[in-house]
């Protein structure tokens, strides 16, 4: 790209774009806003003078502990308010918050601290068993910081040496003078879940996050008034960056703690006595939201509130019975760990919402849709050229913008990932005339399941060493709830001491190495696995003989 100077400018452009200025700002302007947080005691509540008085004394509690600027403290944690605090703090004194992502394995959380190098590690005190597990696996760690209301005699730990959130900050002194950070470094880092072999780090500047929230709370008409239920775990991309956005305009947020599609009801019951205006998650939760409020006798009223949607395509069915039932109006949005995460958000212009049937804006709704102001998105073929915007042609899409990496870190495996400054997805989608998006496909065999993606190779290596298996192979199929799940396909060895070996034989194998959810539904054995002239395994054909194997079982 060309760059020009023109004439200098009078503007303070050394005025740095930090992180902590976010909630420096909302606990100065809206000092009685609310952050509500559910605990094992229940639903608890402070504002954000109260939540800033405390991120002050992290500050200073971080810097007697020793943490110094540039270096990374891991943090265990669901969506509390110490983490939020912690993602204030952190950043705060010069250092980097390293979001673990409690979905991966305890092999590959290990892999992402001792790679990043942490220093330190923050654990809440339901995930100490985790931790304990880690430790004598981490290189860098010198020092263990638990999350918890208890006192330390109340609480039995392997960690060394541990120290105690709450103690430190009782000890700690109030008021913190932030020092100026330089843009550039690194605010947050967040590591891809592994999609091809090892996680892949992407590490957030103060300035892309500040942009970004800004870009956020715009095309989410964020305003002080409205109240943001936070769904996306915080542990990975900064839970989508929205409650970053919440804060930079002062709204109210809830942050439900730890909780699973088993707490459908306590979830919704939160969102109606908060009274939600805005949330946000993957459509695998939020339908079985609405199986939920259908059955309710009294059906909450959430007229004038946004569903952010993302991960998977929301059916028709799921965001018109949101509508209908509630008021509430879905936004879809696409993005990655690369993209902080949103690049791509389905707003419809007055202008083509004034010529379109009914029927075509809800199509159109289910596109991921445009690129925000500040991203550059195209779509190209094999040969890198632009596809045309006929809505049908497909192409690889390329991402590039202030809050979009630009590399990973320390990882050779950038060089591939990265073309004319481009960031390249390996997402296949077609763009129409007026600029929508929508997903088509995938150039890799990834599988994408419930919002997360599993890397087909590495199962596909894991069950390959064991010992009765001759070769094996793992594809996604299609799921009613999921999007995708894996299904392995096996040839055993030759043999009678080889014929036992089971489907849970090989599941309880390569269990260790992986997460339960990326672990394949279900392993077939077979006499032969298809493959392509050249002899790689071909999973286009292999996709079609079972494309009904989860749909239709």
């Amino acid at each position: 790209m060309k760059m020009i100077r023109g004439c200098p400018s009078t503007s303070m452009d050394d005025y740095q774009l930090n992180h902590t200025t976010i909630i420096r700002h909302a606990a100065r302007n809206f000092p009685e806003r609310e952050v509500v947080y559910k605990t094992a005691k229940g639903v608890e509540r402070y504002s954000y003078k109260e939540a800033y008085n405390r991120i002050e004394r992290l500050a200073n509690a971080l810097v007697q502990l020793g943490v110094k600027p540039g270096e990374r403290v891991g943090v265990l944690d669901w969506n509390s308010r110490r983490f939020f605090e912690s993602y204030f703090a952190i950043p705060g004194i010069g250092a980097v918050l390293l979001q673990l992502n409690l979905r991966v394995s305890p092999d590959e959380l290990v892999y992402v601290a001792n790679h990043s190098e942490a220093k330190y590690l923050f654990v809440d005190e339901s995930l100490l068993s985790l931790a304990e597990e880690m430790a004598p696996k981490l290189s860098n760690v010198v020092a263990f910081v638990v999350m918890t209301d208890k006192k330390p005699d109340e609480l039995k730990t392997s960690l060394s040496p541990v120290y105690y959130y709450e103690e430190m900050l009782q000890n700690a002194s109030a008021g913190y003078e932030w020092p100026v950070i330089d843009e550039t470094s690194a605010y947050s880092a967040c590591y891809t879940s592994g999609t091809t072999g090892k996680p892949k780090g992407v590490y957030y500047s103060h300035r892309c996050i500040y942009i970004h929230a800004m870009m956020y709370a715009l095309y989410a008409g964020l305003s002080c008034r409205d109240t943001l239920v936070q769904l996306v775990p915080m542990f990975h991309a900064q839970g989508w960056g929205i409650w970053q956005s919440a804060v930079f305009m002062g709204a109210k947020i809830v942050l439900p703690g730890r909780y699973s599609l088993e707490d459908v009801d306590s979830i919704v019951r939160l969102m109606v006595e908060e009274k939600m205006t805005v949330t946000n998650g993957a459509p695998a939760l939020f339908t079985p939201f609405l199986n939920y409020i259908e059955r309710m006798e009294k059906k909450p009223d959430f007229t004038g509130a946004r569903i952010i949607s993302g991960a998977t395509e929301p059916p028709l069915s799921t965001m018109k019975g949101w509508r209908d039932l509630t008021g509430a109006k879905f936004i879809h949005i696409y993005g990655a760990t690369e993209t902080a995460p949103i690049c791509l958000c389905n707003v419809l212009s007055p202008d083509l919402e004034a010529r379109l049937s009914d029927d075509e804006k809800w199509e159109l709704m289910k596109k991921q849709g445009i690129p925000v102001t500040g991203i550059d998105v195209k779509l190209v073929d094999v040969e890198g050229k632009e596809v045309p915007r006929d809505g049908k042609t497909a192409g690889e899409i390329l991402v590039k913008g202030p809050w979009i990496t630009g590399s990973y870190y320390n990882d050779d495996r950038s060089q591939a990932s990265f073309v004319d400054g481009y960031w390249k997805s390996a997402d296949a989608g077609a763009i129409d005339e007026n600029g929508y998006v929508k997903i088509v496909d995938r150039y890799k065999d990834l599988i994408k399941s419930g919002g997360e993606w599993i890397s087909s190779v590495d199962l596909e290596n894991a069950i390959a060493a064991h010992p009765s298996v001759e070769e094996a192979t793992v594809i996604g199929l299609k799921h009613p709830k999921w999007e995708e799940r894996p299904l392995a396909l096996v040839v055993k060895m030759q043999g009678e001491q080889h014929s036992t070996v089971t489907e849970q034989d090989i599941i309880d194998f390569i269990a260790p190495k992986f997460a339960r959810w990326q672990l394949p539904d279900k392993v077939k054995f077979v006499e032969a696995i298809k493959k392509t002239s050249v002899g790689k395994f071909d999973k286009k054909r292999i996709r079609n003989d079972y494309a009904e194997e989860y749909i239709n079982p």
